[in-house]
């Protein structure tokens, strides 16, 4: 006798309505102090509000949200400003954490190779969660190489895990892009040359600031070119 196949979990049509709802919170279509109705919500996905109420949940995870106790869920003020300047701090952080684990040889060179590898296992399933953890696990492990608790504590401040999930989807990266800026920065620590893996780890982060001008003060386009 064929078994029937197992159904999807409602957390597959949950994740497609948090995805929607990311990008239209970053892109500004749901404004700061919105109100997000799970009724409305619900109809204009032509769906039940379980899934819509499971998506809210992960937002307000991902910082996005908050949800206020008998007043509702309302977007976060400020979403894509703390997103810029997560990136921008984010990219000092690193810059002199690649420094210190660099100078001090504590680079878990095997380890952050492994992380590509499940980068580019991820790209080719088209799994971003997946991609997201792997990347976080990537710069986590320079982070922590760099043997500065402050530092370490700092970083994990900015809730990494979030942000890149935001990013990841907010910003429809590709997800062989991410295998290859981070197999180029492993490529630049391996070389051992510092200066230059410190500028790959900076302009890594920096990239992702959305602003108009990278970190050397040229204008996204000329830096393009």
């Amino acid at each position: 006798m064929t078994e029937e196949p197992a159904k999807l979990p409602r957390l597959t049509l949950a994740r497609q309505i948090r995805d929607s709802l990311v990008a239209s919170i970053v892109s500004g279509h749901f404004g700061p102090g919105e109100r997000l109705v799970e009724t409305r919500l619900a109809a204009t996905y032509g769906t039940s509000q379980a899934p819509v109420r499971e998506a809210l949940r992960e937002l307000e995870a991902m910082r996005l949200v908050e949800t206020q106790p008998r007043r509702g869920t309302f977007v976060r003020p400020f979403v894509q400003e703390t997103l810029r300047e997560s990136y921008v701090v984010r990219a000092a952080l690193e810059e002199t954490a690649t420094r210190l684990a660099l100078l001090a040889g504590t680079v878990p060179v095997e380890a952050m190779r492994a992380d590509v590898a499940a980068m580019r296992a991820a790209a080719e399933s088209g799994d971003r969660e997946a991609s997201a953890r792997a990347s976080v696990s990537f710069h986590r492990r320079i982070v922590e190489a760099a043997h500065n608790e402050l530092l370490k504590l700092t970083w994990e401040s900015l809730q990494i895990e979030a942000r890149t999930s935001v990013t990841m989807v907010a910003a429809e990266v590709d997800l062989l892009d991410i295998v290859q800026d981070h197999a180029e920065l492993l490529a630049a620590i391996e070389d051992g040359d510092l200066e230059v893996a410190c500028r790959y780890a900076r302009d890594h982060q920096w990239h992702y600031a959305d602003l108009p001008h990278d970190a050397h003060g040229r204008t996204r386009d000329s830096a393009a070119g």
